[in-house]
Protein backbone atom coordinates (compact mmCIF):
# COMPACT_ATOMS: atom_id res chain seq x y z
CA UNK A 1 0.00 0.00 0.00
CA UNK A 2 1.39 3.38 -1.03
CA UNK A 3 0.22 6.37 1.01
CA UNK A 4 0.46 10.10 0.33
CA UNK A 5 0.86 12.25 3.44
CA UNK A 6 -0.13 15.92 3.60
CA UNK A 7 0.14 18.54 6.34
CA UNK A 8 0.28 22.24 7.25
CA UNK A 9 0.91 23.87 3.90
CA UNK A 10 -0.80 23.26 0.56
CA UNK A 11 1.57 21.74 -1.98
CA UNK A 12 1.28 23.61 -5.27
CA UNK A 13 2.07 20.47 -7.28
CA UNK A 14 -1.20 18.87 -6.14
CA UNK A 15 -3.33 22.00 -6.51
CA UNK A 16 -2.10 24.81 -8.74
CA UNK A 17 -0.19 22.42 -10.99
CA UNK A 18 -2.47 19.41 -10.73
CA UNK A 19 -2.32 16.97 -13.64
CA UNK A 20 -4.79 14.12 -14.21
CA UNK A 21 -3.44 10.80 -13.00
CA UNK A 22 -0.94 12.20 -10.49
CA UNK A 23 -2.76 10.50 -7.60
CA UNK A 24 -2.98 7.13 -9.35
CA UNK A 25 0.08 5.61 -7.58
CA UNK A 26 -1.52 6.07 -4.15
CA UNK A 27 -3.95 3.79 -2.35
CA UNK A 28 -4.74 6.16 0.52
CA UNK A 29 -4.19 9.86 1.26
CA UNK A 30 -3.73 11.16 4.81
CA UNK A 31 -3.94 14.72 6.10
CA UNK A 32 -2.09 15.34 9.36
CA UNK A 33 -3.88 18.65 9.88
CA UNK A 34 -3.84 22.40 9.32
CA UNK A 35 -4.93 22.27 5.68
CA UNK A 36 -7.77 24.24 4.13
CA UNK A 37 -11.01 22.33 3.68
CA UNK A 38 -11.16 23.29 -0.01
CA UNK A 39 -7.72 21.80 -0.62
CA UNK A 40 -8.69 18.44 0.86
CA UNK A 41 -11.99 18.42 -1.02
CA UNK A 42 -10.16 19.10 -4.28
CA UNK A 43 -7.72 16.25 -3.67
CA UNK A 44 -10.33 13.70 -2.62
CA UNK A 45 -12.43 14.61 -5.66
CA UNK A 46 -9.60 14.45 -8.17
CA UNK A 47 -7.98 11.35 -6.71
CA UNK A 48 -11.03 9.21 -6.01
CA UNK A 49 -9.00 7.67 -3.16
CA UNK A 50 -9.91 7.50 0.54
CA UNK A 51 -8.65 10.63 2.30
CA UNK A 52 -8.25 10.22 6.05
CA UNK A 53 -7.63 13.20 8.31
CA UNK A 54 -7.07 14.44 11.83
CA UNK A 55 -7.41 17.99 13.13
CA UNK A 56 -4.53 20.38 13.35
CA UNK A 57 -4.43 23.07 16.01
CA UNK A 58 -5.69 25.60 13.44
CA UNK A 59 -8.60 23.47 12.19
CA UNK A 60 -11.32 24.86 14.49
CA UNK A 61 -13.49 25.57 11.43
CA UNK A 62 -13.78 21.81 10.78
CA UNK A 63 -16.29 21.62 13.63
CA UNK A 64 -18.88 23.51 11.58
CA UNK A 65 -17.57 22.74 8.08
CA UNK A 66 -15.62 19.48 7.89
CA UNK A 67 -13.99 18.65 4.55
CA UNK A 68 -16.60 16.92 2.42
CA UNK A 69 -15.89 13.44 1.11
CA UNK A 70 -13.07 12.87 3.60
CA UNK A 71 -12.95 10.49 6.58
CA UNK A 72 -12.20 11.84 10.04
CA UNK A 73 -10.26 9.29 12.11
CA UNK A 74 -10.00 11.30 15.33
CA UNK A 75 -10.11 9.06 18.41
CA UNK A 76 -10.80 5.91 16.43
CA UNK A 77 -9.14 3.06 14.59
CA UNK A 78 -9.99 2.89 10.91
CA UNK A 79 -9.10 -0.26 8.99
CA UNK A 80 -8.57 -0.13 5.24
CA UNK A 81 -7.40 -3.19 3.29
CA UNK A 82 -6.16 -4.70 6.52
CA UNK A 83 -4.07 -1.68 7.57
CA UNK A 84 -5.02 -0.18 10.95
CA UNK A 85 -4.94 3.62 11.19
CA UNK A 86 -5.44 5.49 14.47
CA UNK A 87 -6.00 9.24 14.70
CA UNK A 88 -4.98 11.63 17.49
CA UNK A 89 -4.97 15.19 16.18
CA UNK A 90 -4.30 18.50 17.88
CA UNK A 91 -1.34 20.10 19.61
CA UNK A 92 -0.25 20.86 23.15
CA UNK A 93 -2.44 23.55 24.68
CA UNK A 94 -0.74 26.92 24.48
CA UNK A 95 -3.85 29.11 24.78
CA UNK A 96 -7.19 28.68 26.51
CA UNK A 97 -9.53 28.96 23.52
CA UNK A 98 -8.05 26.36 21.16
CA UNK A 99 -10.59 23.65 20.31
CA UNK A 100 -7.91 21.26 19.06
CA UNK A 101 -5.38 21.76 21.83
CA UNK A 102 -4.76 19.41 24.74
CA UNK A 103 -2.71 19.23 27.89
CA UNK A 104 -0.48 16.21 28.30
CA UNK A 105 -3.04 14.79 30.76
CA UNK A 106 -5.89 15.28 28.29
CA UNK A 107 -3.98 13.48 25.55
CA UNK A 108 -3.25 10.58 27.90
CA UNK A 109 -6.98 10.35 28.60
CA UNK A 110 -7.75 10.25 24.86
CA UNK A 111 -5.29 7.40 24.43
CA UNK A 112 -6.71 5.48 27.41
CA UNK A 113 -10.19 5.66 25.92
CA UNK A 114 -8.88 3.81 22.86
CA UNK A 115 -7.52 0.82 24.79
CA UNK A 116 -10.44 -1.48 23.95
CA UNK A 117 -10.26 -0.66 20.25
CA UNK A 118 -6.52 -1.25 20.30
CA UNK A 119 -7.05 -4.60 22.00
CA UNK A 120 -9.82 -5.62 19.60
CA UNK A 121 -7.72 -4.71 16.55
CA UNK A 122 -4.58 -6.24 18.09
CA UNK A 123 -2.68 -2.98 17.92
CA UNK A 124 -2.21 -0.43 15.16
CA UNK A 125 -0.05 -0.07 12.05
CA UNK A 126 -0.06 3.69 11.45
CA UNK A 127 -0.68 6.37 14.07
CA UNK A 128 -1.79 9.67 12.54
CA UNK A 129 -1.20 12.75 14.68
CA UNK A 130 -0.76 16.46 14.19
CA UNK A 131 1.89 17.08 16.83
CA UNK A 132 5.03 14.94 16.96
CA UNK A 133 6.16 12.76 19.85
CA UNK A 134 8.18 14.69 22.41
CA UNK A 135 11.87 14.64 21.57
CA UNK A 136 11.40 13.52 17.97
CA UNK A 137 11.42 16.50 15.64
CA UNK A 138 9.56 18.85 17.96
CA UNK A 139 10.79 22.19 19.33
CA UNK A 140 11.43 23.67 22.76
CA UNK A 141 8.66 26.28 22.75
CA UNK A 142 5.27 25.19 24.11
CA UNK A 143 3.26 25.63 20.85
CA UNK A 144 5.59 23.27 18.99
CA UNK A 145 6.47 20.80 21.73
CA UNK A 146 5.46 17.18 21.17
CA UNK A 147 3.49 14.85 23.42
CA UNK A 148 5.30 12.54 25.84
CA UNK A 149 2.27 10.27 25.77
CA UNK A 150 2.94 9.53 22.10
CA UNK A 151 6.33 8.07 23.02
CA UNK A 152 4.68 5.78 25.55
CA UNK A 153 2.17 4.77 22.88
CA UNK A 154 5.02 3.78 20.57
CA UNK A 155 6.66 1.81 23.38
CA UNK A 156 3.46 -0.13 24.00
CA UNK A 157 2.22 -0.87 20.47
CA UNK A 158 5.26 -0.51 18.14
CA UNK A 159 3.38 0.71 15.05
CA UNK A 160 5.20 0.65 11.73
CA UNK A 161 4.71 4.40 11.32
CA UNK A 162 3.75 7.50 13.25
CA UNK A 163 3.01 10.32 10.82
CA UNK A 164 2.56 13.92 11.93
CA UNK A 165 2.61 17.55 10.86
CA UNK A 166 2.83 20.77 12.89
CA UNK A 167 6.61 21.24 12.54
CA UNK A 168 7.19 23.06 9.28
CA UNK A 169 10.28 22.21 7.30
CA UNK A 170 11.14 25.89 6.92
CA UNK A 171 11.37 26.43 10.69
CA UNK A 172 15.03 25.44 10.56
CA UNK A 173 17.55 23.73 8.30
CA UNK A 174 17.99 20.82 10.71
CA UNK A 175 14.32 19.75 10.79
CA UNK A 176 14.37 16.01 10.01
CA UNK A 177 11.81 14.52 7.64
CA UNK A 178 12.08 11.06 9.18
CA UNK A 179 13.38 9.61 12.44
CA UNK A 180 13.50 6.10 13.84
CA UNK A 181 12.34 5.13 17.30
CA UNK A 182 12.73 1.43 18.05
CA UNK A 183 10.51 -0.34 15.48
CA UNK A 184 8.65 2.80 14.37
CA UNK A 185 9.51 5.25 11.59
CA UNK A 186 8.34 8.77 12.52
CA UNK A 187 7.53 10.87 9.44
CA UNK A 188 6.97 14.62 9.29
CA UNK A 189 4.35 15.13 6.57
CA UNK A 190 4.88 18.91 6.18
CA UNK A 191 3.64 19.79 2.68
CA UNK A 192 3.81 16.17 1.53
CA UNK A 193 5.61 12.86 1.99
CA UNK A 194 5.15 9.25 0.89
CA UNK A 195 5.24 5.98 2.80
CA UNK A 196 4.67 2.37 1.84
CA UNK A 197 3.49 -0.52 3.95
CA UNK A 198 2.97 -4.12 2.82
CA UNK A 199 -0.61 -5.08 2.04
CA UNK A 200 -2.28 -7.28 4.62
CA UNK A 201 -5.24 -9.59 4.71
CA UNK A 202 -8.47 -8.10 5.97
CA UNK A 203 -8.68 -8.32 9.74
Amino acid sequence: MKILLLADEEAAKFYDYYKPGMFDPYDVIISCGDLHREYLEFIVTMSGKPLLYVHGNHDDSYRENPPGGCICIEDRIFVYKGIRFMGLGGSLRYRKDGINMYTESEMRSRIRRLWWRLKRHRGVDIIVTHAPPHGFGDMDDLPHRGFKSFVKLLDQYSPTFLVHGHIHGNYGILMPKTQEYKDTLIVNAWQFAEIEIPDREQM
